[in-house]
């Protein structure tokens, strides 16, 4: 199984998996939204990561997490809870990819993972260190961390080296 068909087929639990460890890890603004607003956003997320995949482009999920930062500095949640949902998501992700995919898939089905969620994450960090400190940051140049691993093929979005 690739990466695009375990999201298909495995949508659901990933995004339970991911809100239980989300209410587990007892972070004040999600437990303070409840458990099914927290859920609603894991799912926004997931369709993010979802389309950064599918379209084999990073802006969605940059986007994403820009707008992420945005909302949750203006209504004062810390960066660190909101990276949370990130994590929960991703591990829930990873565990799956390596349960599920065909052994010649897991290691770029990983880099992809890692590569849009990480992407996500440098943008949700980047706006809200800005925002926080009114600097603006520029992006992470990861290209030589993926040397091997072909993200750069695999998500026509990310440069060749």
């Amino acid at each position: 199984m690739d990466i695009v068909a375990l999201l298909d087929t495995d949508a659901l639990v990933i995004l339970d998996e991911s809100a239980i460890a989300l209410e587990r890890s007892h972070v004040p603004h999600y437990d303070g939204i409840g458990p099914a607003e927290s859920r609603r956003r894991l799912e926004s997320l997931f369709g993010q990561v979802r389309s950064s995949i599918d379209a084999r482009d990073l802006r969605p999920i940059v986007s994403y997490g820009a707008d992420v930062a945005r909302e949750r500095h203006a209504a004062g949640v810390d960066i660190g809870e909101v990276q949370t949902a990130f994590n929960v998501l991703e591990e829930s992700l990873w565990r799956h990819v390596v349960a599920e995919c065909d052994d010649d898939e897991v290691a770029n089905s990983i880099a992809i993972v890692s590569t849009v969620l990480g992407a996500g994450k440098d943008a949700l960090a980047r706006t809200y260190v800005s925002l926080a400190t009114s600097r603006p940051l520029p992006s992470l140049d990861v290209r030589a961390m993926f040397h091997g691993t072909q993200p750069a093929e695999t998500l026509g979005g990310l440069p060749e080296q």
